[in-house]
């Protein structure tokens, strides 16, 4: 067997174009591959070392399974928190293909997926965006709606101001226009769209701050112990899950759902919006809340995208 080829992070990141990465995760949602759901480990003597398998198949395309590890104690290490990799083989013969850097593959389809969600559920017009977190998947998300849907004005925050400083920094530094913010209930309050991509245990956007006509983006959690939002937010919103598994393993909605404070029969799901099945905002006054836990049909769409472009002549 020949060498695999490894596609590293600079890769990714010059392949995934964001509106193409965007109309393949639309069509992924749509059409989605056989994609089981994911296996999850977690360790450590505070079980806040989680250790994730997230495999699919498309029969007339790739097999792809990502192994991604997240440290949030190591969240300050360049790099972030979550270390991973993506192992893409040929579905007709099961060849190795190609390996994929596990957290650029990531941020790049966590984020298109993020402003995916805000086309299809945010209010026509909105135009302010705040994005809660400091991460790599907080700059991506920067990045592709900075690109794509080209807000008038972003805002970052984090709980350390100094990151979100820092962050702004690098982000203007590329091009990308955006303004750090230290009192994040007032930002809320200004936000047409708020996207938070943390690992926080404890609710930041309270339900008080947040205006009538709100699209709301919770990336972050993907444990039943991870809140980003409190239970007022989540009682009074329109909830979008990007799947079944969410309303089992995220926190912003297995705890409301267990304080029955939301019925899940009452959660829709995306792709039954995405394929005209359910309806989404209905309108200007509603809150929408997306709450994504990342699946393995993005991962594979992502991949498929990527190499394509990759092997192309």
């Amino acid at each position: 067997m020949s060498s695999i080829p490894y596609l590293d992070a600079a890769t990714v990141d010059r392949l995934l174009a964001w509106p193409a990465l965007i109309d393949a995760l639309r069509a992924a949602f749509i059409a989605p591959p056989i994609a089981p759901p994911r296996t999850a480990i977690s360790y450590g003597e505070q079980g806040d070392q989680h250790f994730l398998v997230m495999p699919a198949v498309n029969p007339e395309g790739l097999i792809g399974v990502k192994l991604v590890s997240v440290h949030p104690a190591l969240a300050a290490r360049p790099g972030g928190a979550v270390r991973g990799l993506y192992v893409a083989l040929d579905a007709a013969t099961g060849e190795p293909r190609a390996l994929v850097d596990g957290p650029a593959l990531t941020e790049r389809r966590t984020a298109a997926a993020s402003v995916l969600a805000a086309q299809t559920l945010a209010r026509p017009g909105a135009s302010v965006l705040l994005v809660a977190g400091t991460g790599q998947v907080a700059h991506a998300l920067c990045r592709c709606y900075a690109e794509v849907v080209r807000p008038q004005r972003i805002m970052v925050w984090g709980r350390r101001s100094e990151a979100a400083d820092a962050m702004a920094a690098h982000l203007q530094a590329e091009g990308v226009s955006v303004q750090p913010v230290r009192d994040l209930g007032e930002a809320v309050r200004g936000a047409d769209i708020v996207s938070v991509a943390t690992l926080s245990t404890t609710p930041l956007i309270r339900g008080a701050d947040v205006r009538p006509g709100t699209h709301i983006d919770l990336v972050g959690g993907f444990t039943p112990s991870m809140r980003e939002a409190d239970d007022a937010l989540v009682a009074r919103a329109v909830i979008v899950a990007d799947g079944p598994g969410a309303l089992d393993t995220a926190g912003d909605l297995t705890q409301p759902i267990a304080a029955g404070l939301v019925d899940r029969a009452t959660v829709k799901l995306f792709d039954d919006i995405l394929a005209g099945r359910a309806e989404g905002r209905r309108n200007d006054d509603e809150i929408t809340l997306f709450k994504s836990v990342g699946l393995a049909l993005e991962d594979l769409a992502a991949a498929e995208l990527l190499l394509a472009r990759w092997e192309a002549p």
